[in-house]
């Protein structure tokens, strides 16, 4: 019932900023981002409840429980790149939302590298 709410909350700030677009285009672009504030704030009330369950399966992957650590930071970084991107798309700055992509696709792979390092390494061993 939650997508719901949020779907229509999404629909309605876009009606109203629509009406701002001709006549006052800042406040269409700050009732944007302000819509875009709450309803990311809803997806973090359902990130906790993600992270909950994830912390009673860590139990079960002891070894390798850093690596949930990376996963959830790489997925941070996709979303917050996402978010400022759509921002700057939606004011006209699509050059800079394209920019903010390509940093966080490099800042997630640049975080990989680690993990793909002891992949290897293990592989390694166990061959060796």
């Amino acid at each position: 019932m939650e997508i719901m709410k949020i779907g229509l909350l999404g629909v309605a700030g876009v009606m109203i900023a629509l009406q701002f677009k001709a006549g006052r285009p800042e406040y269409s672009l700050y009732l944007g981002a302000a819509i875009c504030l709450i309803i990311f704030s809803f997806s973090l009330e359902g990130l906790h409840a993600l992270l909950m369950r994830i912390g009673a399966l860590e139990k079960y992957l002891s070894s390798s429980g850093g690596y949930l650590g990376f996963l959830f930071k790489a997925v941070g970084i996709t979303y917050v790149c996402e978010f400022c991107a759509s921002i700057c798309k939606d004011a006209g700055y699509g050059a800079v939302a394209g920019q903010i992509e390509i940093f966080g696709k490099l800042s997630v792979l640049l975080m990989g590298l680690p993990i793909l390092t002891a992949v290897i390494e293990n592989i390694n061993a166990i061959a060796g």
